[in-house]
């Protein structure tokens, strides 16, 4: 038996005519860094959206589901090629302006982009790329550039502002679209080998900005105003820009002043509600409000994600400036929400800990489930490791394959029964809280027994000499592996090696503790601001790094 409900597709569309219509009256305000921030309404969003699509289909002929990539920073013109692109039946691919000349180049010609649409400030990291990126006939150039650095580029090359200017009207005829169609396009990061392209359909948006909006996520509401700190090319702003569109949230939008005075002065001067970014961002924010502290009541919360977050970066938020970190969890093939730790009812502040430091609680749309090293599914009992393994809604099936080609479902990445492999090792409780121990690849397997090294680097900097530690695996003749603790002292700081082992001593097992230990100047860090691991191993291993070894 059918039901007797309507079939209404789930699409970008809606989300965008809703925000438009009904929300009209919030804003997107983008810092300038100097003067008045630029301010739009959502209703002025949704107008410019209109003459963008019209722009793009009538002057640069973008028909089908061609690519439009954005090179951007996070701003209002940023958002009105979110809504605006898939929205026309068109894909929407975002490029990560921090990744290497050779890989954005190899990411451009796999998605075969026609149009790029380019921050003015980031149009020199673009314009050495042109001459080999056969398939982009448009570069569309958002704010104020040198545009010197084009002359004699092949594309042809737009203003955005004259270019919708040059294609007015208040309507755009959007076709109605299969739900399942791909809207938006990311790349991972490729920290091993190639990056991987993750079509996200619009029926995957639409699902996952209503999970983002739920209390029992980041709770957006029209009384709210978001910050996404993350930036739109790290899978898509984590949803946040949909979100808010459908929510009629507020949004105050960084672009480049990601730096952690600029953050905290926009702060102060616009009072957000809601914020998220990695812990790479919270941790200068914080040494920044320590150094010169400043209003930050107007926060209720700030998740963080991307990586594990060190518990003492949360309690220094709480202790000292009042505002709460909320740690979360997802990936750039999980849309990326996944879950978040918000401790359960009636627990108190201290009793909360052990649940706000792991990865949280699954929503009900994401499933989860754990397999051990024979691919034996593991119990929920808190104790038992094993990697986790998704599926849901707004989770990837398959990779892009590329122009004309089939998905691709590599056999490591995806289970016999379609479930997503996400390299992630760690615990379920009875009642659905997830603790990741470590990334598959970095778990130190020592004489038989693992040892996270997340454990461990959360432990290093709680010591309040430490600003940021790694430990990676090390190969050992004894034990196979040993970990290599890599820090980073505080200005002006002065520890000794045997201190911090003696300190993580009152914390790990001893056997556990490394015997390894070098000081850098900072840690490496992927493209979306995580630890960048193989670096480090690849310095060990070219005997680039002072290691001093202890008895």
């Amino acid at each position: 038996m059918l039901s007797t409900m309507q079939d209404v597709p789930l699409t970008v569309t809606r989300i965008l005519e809703h925000g438009t219509r009904v929300h009209g009256d919030a804003t997107v305000t983008t810092w300038t860094g100097e003067g008045e921030p630029l301010r739009r309404t959502f209703r002025e969003v949704g107008e410019r959206s209109v003459r963008l699509a019209h722009a793009l289909r009538d002057g640069l002929g973008v028909v089908g589901d061609q690519r439009v990539a954005t090179l951007m920073w996070n701003n209002s013109d940023h958002v009105e090629a979110y809504l605006a692109v898939p929205a026309m039946g068109a894909v929407l691919h975002t490029l990560n302006l921090r990744l290497p000349a050779e890989q954005l180049a190899w990411i451009v010609g796999h998605a075969a982009d026609r149009v790029v649409i380019v921050s003015g400030s980031v149009l020199p990291l673009l314009a050495p790329l042109l001459p080999r990126l056969d398939s982009v006939e448009h570069v569309v150039v958002s704010g104020p550039a040198d545009l010197s650095v084009l002359e004699g580029c092949r594309p042809q090359v737009h203003d955005y502002e004259q270019l919708l200017a040059g294609h007015p009207g208040d309507h755009f005829d959007w076709p109605e679209l299969d739900e399942r169609q791909a809207a938006a396009l990311c790349y991972t990061s490729g920290t091993t080998g190639e990056p991987k392209g993750v079509l996200y359909s619009h029926r995957s948006i639409y699902l996952h900005a209503m999970e983002v909006n739920a209390a029992a996520s980041f709770g957006l509401t029209p009384a709210e105003i978001c910050l996404p700190v993350v930036p739109m090319f790290h899978v898509n702003a984590w949803g946040l820009p949909h979100a808010a569109f459908m929510a009629g949230t507020s949004m105050l939008m960084p672009d480049r002043f990601l730096q952690p005075a600029p953050l905290a002065d926009m702060i102060v001067a616009e009072r957000p509600t809601v914020s998220a970014g990695v812990p790479t961002i919270w941790a200068g924010l914080l040494a920044e409000l320590d150094a010169r502290p400043r209003d930050m009541s107007s926060l209720r919360t700030v998740i963080s994600g991307g990586s594990a977050c060190p518990p003492a970066l949360m309690r220094g938020f709480e202790e000292r400036h009042g505002v709460r970190l909320v740690q979360a969890w997802g990936m750039t093939e999980t849309s990326p929400l996944g879950s978040v730790a918000y401790p359960p009812v009636g627990v108190t502040d201290e009793e909360a800990w052990p649940y706000r430091v792991s990865q949280g609680r699954l929503p009900a749309s994401v499933e989860f489930r754990l397999t051990g090293p024979g691919g034996e599914f593991l119990p929920w009992d808190g104790k038992s490791a094993g990697e986790l393994e998704v599926r849901g809604p707004w989770i990837a099936a398959a990779y892009y394959g590329g122009a004309g080609a089939e998905p691709v479902r590599p056999d490591d990445k995806f289970s016999p029964d379609g479930w997503l492999r996400t390299g992630d090792v760690g615990t379920m409780t009875p009642d659905g809280f997830l603790t990741l121990t470590d990334r598959a690849k970095d778990v130190i397997k020592s004489g038989g027994e693992w040892i996270s090294s997340v454990e461990l680097e959360n432990h290093l900097m709680a010591h309040p000499e430490v600003a940021e530690a790694a430990v990676v695996a090390v190969p050992d003749e004894k034990w196979g592996e040993r970990p290599l603790a890599a820090v980073v002292l505080r200005d002006g700081a002065e520890v000794e090696y045997e201190v911090l082992r003696a300190f993580l001593g009152e914390r790990v097992a001893r056997w556990q503790l490394p015997e390894r230990w070098t000081r850098i100047a900072s840690v490496p860090k992927t493209s979306v601001g995580k630890f960048d691991k193989k670096v480090l191993r690849r310095l060990y291993a070219e005997g680039s790094l002072q290691v001093s070894v202890l008895g």
